[in-house]
């Protein structure tokens, strides 16, 4: 049995792995024990490894350092990835009022911790910590690790303060939503309708009777009216046809058109009549209507369509077919012109079943090259979101030059990447398990290494008068920020309490607590909410943890 202890006690590259493997396996299994409805998840594996730091066991520092920082790029990298498509979209009219108050639940937090560290004897970098842990943020703390580490300091403070508030951090923000809701949330004020969306998808039947567009064609029409739609059919006497640019409307002419529900009362206008037909229902039979039309869900998978715009494909007049609906991470797409097309997205056609199977062949449909992962994409992301972070960047008022350092950097990129890479023809796309699969590895990696960094003076730590002082604080910082705002959108913005319970776990980062309000909240606000948010509070408190470093040290 000497080879085992050999192989687990003494430093190796070996060692290091099997040790980082097992704090992750034990940590994950554990994680998923639900304790009165709450689990911790992934976050078990930061407490292994600090009880494995806690009993003696290490591993090689360059190993702990390097693993951890590869865990930690791979996991912001991956983020920025899944939010970038939805981040710049979340600052539109109601998403800028969410994220508005959200940014306040970052700032309070933040400036209650800059007070407390003037208030109580516990200096900036423990504090910093302790904040990170507060918000249940890893990735703050990893870029407050590195903004330490560029200063020459000890950064294993902010590891501890992180912690022990860290659990907090994952209560507290539930406990506040209860009592929130026990002292100022009635039962009507949970009945609230779900958010209206005016952009998905709408199908509504028009017959042609305004004599402003007789004779006109599609071109025509579509260029004089600030409505978007997609005319899916054109009934002319009896017969049923896929419309073109050049098809002339006429007098009596019956038209299916796909728009959104802001547009469909204008189009009644500019068309002349709306027939009483719902043909929203999923149980209308469509091959009764044109049985000479097929329709077919056709993926995206061709590298030289992406980034394309719809229109500049011109399938509709080559091939005679339409595409009434784009479906795109779940969310349904109106098929305007304008709209660019990524890897990945799933369209509607509709036509002839030969015309239909000439699309398919330009748009790809090989789904199974969409299940093998881009890494090409993933390393130049990385390397660029490093080269990024390791940039100097002078602020006015701070000795030392800020960089964004191996958090800010590649989540900063990520963003951008997922943003804007389809329309430069660059390849980003991965299922969403992969990305799942990439931000579990990297997070778990992470957390497994900080643990096992902390761990050695935890307990002392925790156990001394100075770590119930850090308990309080922590409390503070997750509860105090909460209700301040909580109060704030609820009754002076008039926000629904979903709406609240979701805009206050995305700006805190717990999807434990989200877990609670979907269960407990009917409707799908806190979600909806929670989506909108967390992206720019993440990049946010990344970016905040290393200014409040650089700026008052």
């Amino acid at each position: 049995m000497e080879w085992i202890s050999t192989t687990i006690l003494e430093h190796s590259a070996l060692q290091a792995v099997i040790i980082i493997s097992l704090i992750s396996a034990i940590g994950l299994a554990l994680g998923r024990i639900r304790v009165l409805g709450v689990s911790l998840g992934v976050t078990f594996v930061f407490f292994m490894g600090i009880l494995a730091g806690h009993l003696g066991i290490s591993i090689d520092s360059q190993m702990l350092n390097y693993a951890e920082s590869f865990g930690l790029v791979l996991f912001v990298y991956a983020l920025g990835l899944q939010v970038g498509p939805g981040f710049f979209s979340s600052f539109r009219t109601g998403g800028l009022r969410l994220n508005m108050m959200a940014t306040g639940v970052v700032l309070v937090g933040t400036v209650m911790a800059l007070g407390l560290c003037y208030c109580t004897p516990v200096n900036l970098p423990d504090m910093v910590g302790l904040l990170c842990g507060a918000t249940t943020n890893t990735p703050a703390l990893g870029a407050a690790q590195q903004a330490l580490k560029q200063m020459g300091m000890d950064s294993s403070g902010a590891a501890l303060g992180c912690a022990v508030t860290y659990p907090l951090g994952v209560v507290g923000v539930i406990f506040a939503l209860i009592l929130f809701r026990k002292l100022f949330v009635r039962q009507q004020d949970l009945n609230v309708q779900e958010k209206e969306d005016h952009n998905h998808t709408y199908i509504a039947a028009y017959q042609v009777h305004n004599p402003g567009i007789y004779g006109k064609n599609l071109k025509e029409i579509a260029q004089h009216t600030n409505h978007k739609f997609v005319i899916s059919r054109l009934w002319r006497n009896g017969n049923v046809c896929i419309p073109t640019f050049d098809t002339r409307l006429e007098e009596g002419d019956r038209l299916l058109v796909i728009t959104s529900d802001k547009d469909a009362l204008g189009l009644t206008i500019l068309f002349g009549e709306q027939e009483n037909t719902d043909w929203n229902k999923e149980d209308i039979d469509w091959d009764a209507i044109d049985s000479k039309m097929v329709s077919k869900r056709i993926i995206v998978t061709r590298p030289e369509i992406n980034g394309k715009k719809l229109g500049s494909l011109r399938l509709r007049n080559a091939f005679g077919i339409n595409i009434t609906r784009i479906y795109r991470s779940g969310i349904q797409l109106l098929a305007t012109p304008e709209l660019v097309l990524q890897l990945g997205d799933r369209l509607t056609v509709v036509g002839e079943a030969p015309a239909v199977h000439n699309v398919e062949k330009v748009l790809g449909n090989a789904v199974k090259s969409l299940n093998e992962p881009n890494l090409v994409s993933i390393f130049i992301g990385i390397t660029l979101g490093l080269l990024l972070g390791s940039i100097p960047i002078s602020v006015p008022g701070i000795e030392l030059p800020v960089k964004l350092g191996l958090a800010g950097g590649p989540i900063v990129v990520g963003i951008l990447i997922g943003t804007f890479g389809p329309r430069i023809h660059m390849v980003t796309y991965t299922t969403h398990s992969a990305n799942l699969m990439l931000r579990a590895l990297g997070l778990t990696i992470y957390l497994a290494c900080l643990g096992l960094d902390a761990g050695a003076h935890f307990f002392e730590t925790v156990f001394r008068p100075e770590g119930l002082l850090w308990v309080g604080i922590g409390f503070i910082l997750t509860f105090v920020p909460v209700m301040l705002m909580a109060f704030a959108a609820f009754k002076l913005w008039k926000l629904d309490f979903g709406s609240v319970a979701g805009m206050l776990c995305g700006s805190m980062a717990n999807p434990m607590a989200l877990n609670y309000a979907n269960d407990t909240i009917p409707g799908d606000n806190p979600a909806v909410s929670y989506a909108t948010v967390y992206p720019f509070c993440m990049f946010l408190r990344v970016i905040i943890a290393q200014l409040l470093l650089m700026s008052f040290l």
